[in-house]
């Protein structure tokens, strides 16, 4: 006979396509700006000092939706709050769409970041509501989701952006409009969907004041902020690297980018259940460590070891989701407040990393010449030296979290 579904069942495949598709639009609406950026530029005749405004300022409103978001979960819910952060979206579109002064267009520029900030929340608080079981594994794969749609956004943006429909080219405005209107199918599943944790009654909730008493949870933020510099810092500064230090041409090192972003999505995509059976942090403390030996290893092997760049991906892709399973397990019932605490830290870490990054390569170029070949060159290796420094830091603190946690007998 034909099993039917039961209730319990379509409820999770409602929450599963809620978590999962939200995903996948996220990773498109982050990564579908590196072809509209020089059209945006030439539309509104920025420079880069402008351009470089423009897009801090959006860091700032994606930091703030991350800091008020906790706050709407627990006076909202977290199905209404992760409505909202679609609605958002699809708002933002038809605002960007819509613009066609700078100010308004910054406006809505800014607008789309709030609600991406408050997305990546609250896709993270029903990530750990959800994945009571095989957390890793779930968190993984949610995740991979966004490394999919991140691979693919440029591609699709780029042949968006050329597409006529009655005489009407979408161009990047109009791009914009279609990859957000997107949210519309992850706004309906959650619509249909309903989430437990919301219910959970106040004094039952554990404070921010308490979760900030524990070291586990500083001790979190430093493994997720350096985790995620590494990670970021790659897809700014690998293509620069490779042209600059060994001539390849751009198509060459960008391939050599998107290997690394194929080795990031199938770790994430395969990888997940060996965290849930060698542990959390024992996952934390193997994964950044394989990621910066194959850093130091590509720099130090040069040209003919440049393909363990593309391999650090491994390893760099398996902090960020585990992290956040290791947050679920640690504070089921504070996992929001946990979140949003150690995501807004992440964020302003990472920004003071990424400067650091330019400002170290810049730095040691000008030490040893800033006109020269060998500056250059030695500029290049410091900073990208860096990125895998902060990968081994994160193994280091994995390392001391282990160590803690071990003692008492908390190991997850």
């Amino acid at each position: 006979m034909e099993k039917r579904l039961t209730h319990t069942d379509k409820r999770y495949a409602m929450q599963l396509a809620t978590i999962f598709l939200g995903f996948i639009v996220f990773g498109f609406s982050e990564n579908v700006k590196g072809p509209a950026i020089p059209r945006i530029q030439f539309d509104y005749m920025l420079n880069e000092s402008q351009l470089g405004t423009l897009l801090a300022l959006n860091a700032l409103g994606y930091l703030i939706a991350c800091s008020f978001t906790a706050f709407l979960t627990r006076l909202l819910g977290v199905k209404i709050v992760s409505m909202a952060a679609f609605g958002a979206m699809v708002a933002s579109g038809v605002l960007i769409c819509l613009s066609r002064s700078y100010p308004m267009f910054a406006s809505s520029y800014f607008f789309m970041y709030i609600g991406n900030g408050m997305l990546e929340i609250a896709l993270a608080i029903l990530g750990a509501r959800v994945f009571v079981k095989n957390t890793g594994t779930m968190m993984n794969l949610s995740h991979g989701f966004y490394g999919i749609s991140s691979t693919v956004a440029p591609l699709v943006a780029t042949g968006l952006m050329s597409v006529t429909i009655f005489s009407y080219t979408l161009d990047w405005r109009g791009m914009y409009l279609v990859m957000l209107s997107l949210c519309l199918v992850p706004m309906v599943s959650a619509w249909r969907s309903s989430f437990s944790g919301d219910d959970v009654a106040h004094e039952d909730r554990v404070p921010l004041n308490v979760l900030m008493k524990d070291p586990v949870l500083w001790l979190t933020v430093l493994i997720l902020t350096f985790g995620v510099v590494s990670e970021l810092a790659v897809g700014g500064w690998l293509v620069n690297y490779l042209e600059k230090t060994y001539a390849w041409s751009t198509v060459t090192a960008s391939g050599m980018l998107s290997a690394f972003f194929l080795c990031f999505t199938l770790a994430r995509l395969l990888l997940g259940p060996l965290t849930d059976k060698i542990g959390f942090v024992r996952s934390l403390m193997i994964a950044p460590a394989l990621s910066a030996a194959c850093t130091f290893g590509a720099m130090l092997g040069g040209e003919g070891l440049a393909f363990l760049f593309a391999a650090s991906g491994i390893g760099i892709a398996m902090i960020y989701p585990t992290v956040m399973a290791l947050i679920a397990k640690r504070y089921p019932h504070g996992s929001d407040t946990a979140i949003t605490f150690t995501v807004t830290l992440m964020g302003v870490g990472s920004v003071i990393g990424n400067y650091a990054i330019g400002g170290i390569m810049e730095g040691v170029k000008t030490m040893i010449g800033a006109e020269t070949r060998a500056g250059l060159l030695a500029g290049l290796q410091a900073g990208y030296g860096f990125i895998g420094l902060c990968a081994a830091i994160c193994a280091v603190f994995s390392g001391l979290l282990f160590r803690y946690l071990r003692k008492r007998g908390q190991l997850i």
